[in-house]
């Protein structure tokens, strides 16, 4: 027959059981939160810095590398279907994005920009437009050489990047509530990783890589490119050829480096094809086109030191062809 004292145990076991339960939750959550902290870029050089008076979402970060500069600039917009994401990143990508650039001499500027639940497009492109005008137009200040200024974007982040590059002067994109409206747009280079550049092929070009029809759903009204642009894009064809790169490549486009991976199904590797023959064509050369074979979307090969490597000859090379027209 059990004494008083083991009833009482018995009693409370659950209750301890249940407290080593919430202690092991906890650890591995602050554990989880940790990594991620060690994971993310160091602390930037100039955090929070604000291009735009018309949403909080108009700031960015400057990583500069050691030394007095002037030293040239990439600004790079992150991806997440125009709907989500953020300039610090929540794994190592960027971490090894800004020690590859800082490395190389160059500085990566990291911004924020409006997403599709706060605003339609063209508030994405103005937003890269207005964060180029703003590094260029307080250039001193970060001490960067502002005649030596390319942008960079993954998936959502590369069309973002593409439209702005190649659309010098288009006054789609002006901003009026920027706070350096009046600077020069014009950039030296342009990388895009994986990024859409016809809204309106995909699907297609889905089915013929053979992807499963469940990727196959750019076209729907609730896709991330519907949502992009406010209605679902095969009724809206006019507004969508505004929102693509292939619409503003010509003879003066700046030198390209598209990336993509061979097993895409997210974003079909055919996109950066037909981007890079469509600028080749009047350009010849303008284009590079690159693919990483096996690679899916978002994939980390693309953030490997052997990948960025090649980023930062190109963007070295793109530097050192001229100074920009100002």
């Amino acid at each position: 027959m059990p004494v008083h004292g083991d009833t009482g145990m018995r009693r409370w076991r659950p209750l301890r059981v249940l407290g080593v339960v919430l202690a092991v939750l906890l650890l591995l959550g602050l554990g989880g939160t940790i990594w991620l902290h060690l994971q993310q870029a160091r602390t930037p050089d100039f955090a929070d810095q604000a291009y735009g008076r018309t949403s909080a979402s108009q700031h960015l970060d400057i990583y500069l590398p050691r030394g007095a500069g002037p030293f040239p600039a990439v600004i790079f917009a992150h991806g997440g279907a125009f709907a989500f994401g953020d300039k610090r990143g929540m794994g190592s990508g960027l971490r090894h994005d800004v020690e590859a650039m800082n490395a190389a001499g160059i500085a990566l500027v990291s911004i924020d920009y409006r997403l599709s639940g706060e605003a339609r497009f063209p508030a994405a492109v103005q937003d890269m437009k207005s964060a180029l005008r703003f590094i260029r137009g307080n250039a001193g200040r970060y001490r960067i050489d502002p005649a030596r200024i390319a942008l960079w974007g993954q998936s959502a982040g590369g069309n973002i990047a593409l439209v702005a590059g190649m659309s010098p002067g288009v006054a789609l994109f002006n901003d009026p509530a920027a706070i350096a409206r009046t600077a020069d747009d014009h950039v030296s280079a342009v990388v895009s990783m994986y990024g859409p550049t016809d809204f309106l092929a995909m699907d297609a070009q889905l089915a013929t890589a053979g992807c499963d029809a469940s990727d196959q759903t750019h076209n729907q009204a609730d896709s991330p490119e519907s949502r992009y642009l406010g209605a679902k894009i095969t009724t809206i064809p006019q507004s969508v050829a505004k929102a693509i790169p292939l619409t503003y490549g010509n003879r003066d486009t700046p030198p390209l480096l598209l990336q993509h991976g061979t097993a895409d199904c997210t974003v079909p590797p055919l996109q950066s094809r037909i981007l890079a023959d469509r600028v080749n064509a009047v350009a010849p050369g303008r284009a590079i086109l690159q693919f990483r074979a096996g690679a899916g979307h978002a994939d980390s090969a693309f953030d490997a030191p052997d990948n960025l490597a090649i980023v930062t000859a190109f963007l070295r090379k793109a530097f050192a062809a001229g100074s920009l027209k100002q």
